[in-house]
């Protein structure tokens, strides 16, 4: 099951089955990633890691150091939907997969840079 990027009526296949999240704190200025697994029960967090903490963004209570990186699992139920709230006002989301990463704005044409998305695992239609 693959993983899908949603922006209002528009859709795009972000990834197969696995997808690493990226982005930089719009105050810290910290980079975030979590990665995140499609499955029949939803989207299923395998990992979150951070470079620092501060304003809001705590490493998890299991959080421990690994080559700067705090690193844990989240302890979260399977998600329908992650939605991906978008200001322009700081550099954009990277889906990665398979060692590239992808702006949202590439992977739906026309994007507007405050526009939200959400993920989700593609359902066959």
């Amino acid at each position: 099951m693959p993983i899908c990027l949603l922006a209002g009526t528009r859709s795009a296949v972000a990834a197969a089955e696995l997808v690493t999240l990226v982005w930089t704190h719009s105050v810290e200025k910290v980079e975030w990633r979590e990665t995140w697994a499609a499955t029949p029960a939803g989207l299923v967090a395998l990992e979150a890691r951070v470079k620092g903490s501060g304003a809001g963004m705590e490493p998890g209570p299991e959080a421990r150091l690994v080559d700067g990186w705090w690193v844990w699992r989240p302890d979260l139920p399977p998600q329908a939907v992650l939605s991906l709230a978008r200001s322009g006002a700081v550099a954009d989301w990277r889906l990665c997969s398979h060692h590239a990463c992808t702006a949202p704005s590439d992977l739906i044409p026309g994007l507007a840079a405050d526009e939200p998305v959400r993920l989700a695992v593609c359902r066959p239609e």
